[in-house]
């Protein structure tokens, strides 16, 4: 079953010192492999000389997720999961959080270095920008014209969106649903024009 949840709106930068150590936190918005390479490329040409860029993504979100983490030359365990746990435990998918390193000469020990990471990836959620991200799909329609008014009252009621329409023999609509609302508006339409028209999902 398709879920909504919430993604990153634009990328956002945070920043906190810890025992002399600066942790910038970098959060944006990605939906493959592709853009989570693009996105640490990025992070690393903007700050080269930093010490580590830590990082954790979340594609998808639910039972359907694909994640990943680097310790980025910090002690095993002690970075890239810490990030990767605070990502599990919010709303967000489509998200990578980069935490970039430069050591002020003051070792943290590893537990020191857990909290640290924890930290800064909470600072960084907690004051992110998100929406909704809902799962749509498009669906075609084709109506005698007599129905034509009715059907788009129908698909507004039902929080569709029209895409297209086309004007010959009949009425072809192209419409754009959520897909928790594909199954209601289906099941009105037929109610509606008693079972002549079934949309067709693309």
């Amino acid at each position: 079953m398709a879920q909504s949840y919430f993604i990153p709106i634009g990328t956002q930068r945070t920043e906190n010192l810890i025992v002399n150590s600066r942790f910038i936190t970098t959060v944006g918005h990605v939906r493959n492999t592709n853009e989570v390479k693009a996105f640490l490329q990025q992070i690393r040409i903007e700050m080269p000389d930093a010490h580590h860029h830590v990082y954790a993504f979340r594609i998808g979100y639910g039972n359907s997720t694909l994640e990943g983490m680097s310790d980025d030359g910090e002690p095993s365990g002690t970075a890239g999961p810490p990030v990767l746990t605070v990502l599990r435990g919010s709303p967000i998918g489509d998200v990578i959080i980069v935490v970039t390193r430069y050591f002020g000469g003051t070792k943290l020990g590893t537990g020191g270095l857990v909290r640290a990471y924890t930290e800064s990836a909470q600072i960084a959620l907690q004051t992110l920008q998100t929406e909704e991200k809902i799962d749509k799909a498009l669906l075609g329609i084709e109506a005698p014209y007599p129905y034509y008014e009715q059907i788009k009252r129908l698909i507004h009621e039902h929080h569709g969106s029209i895409e297209d329409e086309t004007f010959t023999v009949n009425v072809a609509i192209l419409t754009r649903f959520a897909l928790i609302h594909i199954d209601p508006f289906t099941h009105a339409l037929r109610e509606l024009t008693a079972g002549q028209v079934i949309p067709i999902e693309f």
